[in-house]
């Protein structure tokens, strides 16, 4: 998978991960994907309704040392 760009939102607290994460979206070709980097626990129903209706895809998500990394491909 190309990762087209990386946010970094770690020690940010909701609504921050999503409000960056609309504006770095916004700065992608469609097709193109966007990798999330967040310790905001909250953010991991937020960012997939926030994909869903966006008309973005969740690729996947995983959690590695209390980072959870998120890849969504820009619809």
């Amino acid at each position: 998978m190309t990762v087209d760009k990386v946010l970094d939102a770690k020690g940010l607290a909701c609504p921050m991960p999503i409000v960056k994460t609309k504006k770095a979206m916004n700065e992608l070709e469609s097709g193109q994907v966007l990798e999330v980097h967040t310790t905001d626990k909250g953010a991991k129903n937020d960012l997939s309704a926030w994909a869903k209706s966006g008309g973005h895809e969740l690729i996947k998500h995983e959690e590695e040392n209390e980072v959870l990394k998120f890849w969504i491909k820009k619809g």
